[in-house]
């Protein structure tokens, strides 16, 4: 929640100022959190700021230049003077309400409370802890940039406009969380973006009311994609700056959250989750084969796995040409109970490789794919054809450039595996149908989720399907409604 009235507005009185900032900042009770009481032109003056946030060589800057001042200098008018004269710094504004003072401390500026003036003088003098940027592990490409973003959102917004430098970019701030107070950005090309969907964004965050944003962009998602048990992502991620530049030019929204590396892109559709920056820095014809391979595993990640199972449990199915597919011998465990012991495995080998350091995480997979798997085929525990489909699958599943997207298809799968298991074929394209169904409602804001291919459009899906030359790719997104869609 953002301030947006003033609920406690400046003394009259310098002292009860002081006072009510210390006691709100918790002077003597926190140790970062420092109060300098200083006098300089024999007025009396407050700095107050957050050790580790603070810049300080300017503030030693500016403090050496407001020593050097003489009482006549900041007369007649002392805030107009240090606001315009004696504090030469870029970034500076005035307040008049106490408790966002003690936000702007808060989040790293600093403070300066003068006596006998009415306002607080805001020096926006802070800096963060950083990492560099580095290429993102999810997004990786074999050719391309290697900057990804970071944890830090200023750092995030100038690596966006570095590129995009369209003169109607714009960066809206917002302050969520009534404690965490966390900053958060809304960018947006001005003259290309449909004020519909940047108005039904804004408004969305607006109405977050919380204490806090414990885990960043996945909350923020969780409040304006609606309360459901919805696993498939209706917004897109990425932690390039060049895929959020390209989504902008699109027509697309970002909302940067501080202290998440990754930017949220809305809406989104159900394919774009399926594109990946690597198509795009190969030759056309190249990058559209590495789109239909990529189409190609994700709907095998889906789809081989209960159809095997069906197969596996009726051979009468298939037709002599294809015999060979199915189990060679009997176990005492179940077809079934087979392939959901592996899947889940499969789930906690990745959990564990996650919670494992990186240099024992490529021992932990091999020993666990390698020595587990084999020894459970010798005891009999799974066949060898049930290691071998489950292997495929899970290749096919990291496949997915979107890890949320992976995840969702997973639950996709043991469900389409559950209802094949009971019902058989009528199970298998019935599930099938119930999902395109449900993903068929879905909608990302206001662009259907499956869209172009429902509702259907020829010349949108042919370039979901084929990487068309950029040359070619002269209109923006007919479904986003966008301003300017000649590109």
């Amino acid at each position: 929640m953002s301030y947006e009235k003033s609920k406690q507005p400046v003394f009259q009185n310098y002292t009860k100022n002081i006072e009510y900032l210390k006691k709100k900042l918790g002077i003597g009770e926190s140790f970062d959190a420092i109060h300098l009481d200083l006098n300089y032109a024999d007025r009396d003056m407050g700095l107050f700021l957050i050790d580790g946030f603070a810049k300080d060589k300017i503030l030693h800057f500016l403090m050496k230049l407001l020593a050097d001042l003489e009482p006549e200098q900041l007369e007649p008018d002392p805030l107009l003077k240090l606001m315009q004269t004696y504090l030469p710094y870029i970034e500076l504004s005035k307040e008049d309400d106490l408790d966002k003072t003690v936000f702007w401390v808060l989040s790293g500026a600093t403070a300066l409370v003068v006596d006998g003036i009415d306002k607080i003088i805001i020096i926006d003098a802070r800096t963060y802890p950083v990492r560099p940027p580095s290429e993102p592990q999810l997004e990786r490409v074999t050719r391309g940039a290697r900057d990804g973003f970071v944890e830090t959102i200023v750092f995030n917004t100038a690596l966006t406009r570095r590129r995009v430098r369209d003169p109607s970019l714009r960066m809206e701030y917002m302050s969520i969380g009534r404690r965490s107070q966390t900053d958060i950005c809304v960018a947006y090309i001005k003259d290309i973006a449909d004020p519909g969907i940047v108005k039904q964004i804004k408004g969305s965050l607006g109405e977050i009311d919380t204490d806090g944003l414990p885990m960043g962009d996945k909350t923020v998602e969780e409040y304006f994609s609606g309360r459901t048990w919805n696993p498939y992502p209706t917004v897109r991620y990425t932690e390039r700056p060049d895929t959020a530049a390209v989504h902008l030019y699109e027509g697309h929204v970002l909302v940067m959250v501080d202290g998440s590396p990754s930017v949220i892109i809305a809406p989104a559709t159900f394919w774009n989750h399926l594109q990946h920056a690597e198509e795009y820095r190969q030759r056309p014809i190249v990058g559209a084969y590495f789109r239909i391979v990529r189409f190609f595993a994700v709907f095998i990640s889906l789809f081989l796995l209960p159809l095997w199972y069906l197969f596996a449990e009726d051979p009468t199915l298939l037709p002599d040409a294809f015999s060979f597919i199915g189990l060679k011998e009997t176990l005492a465990v179940s077809l079934l109970l087979q392939l959901l012991l592996v899947e889940i495995g499969m789930d906690i080998l990745r959990m564990a490789t996650i919670h494992t350091s990186t240099a024992m995480a490529t021992s932990l997979g091999l020993i666990s794919a390698v020595v587990i798997g084999q020894v459970a085929v010798e005891v009999g525990v799974f066949s060898n054809e049930v290691i071998f489909y489950i292997a495929v699958v899970a290749i096919c599943t990291y496949a997915t450039p979107s890890y949320e997207l992976g995840l969702a298809n997973r639950i996709s799968r043991i469900a389409f595996l559950l209802v094949t298991a009971a019902f058989g074929v009528l199970g298998y394209i019935g599930g099938i149908t119930l999902w395109v169904i449900f993903l068929a409602r879905i909608k990302s804001l206001s662009v259907p989720y499956l869209w172009p291919l429902i509702p259907f459009s020829y010349k949108e899906m042919k370039n979901v399907f084929l990487r068309a030359p950029i040359p070619m790719r002269n209109m923006r997104p007919e479904a986003l409604h966008v301003e300017d869609p000649d590109r």
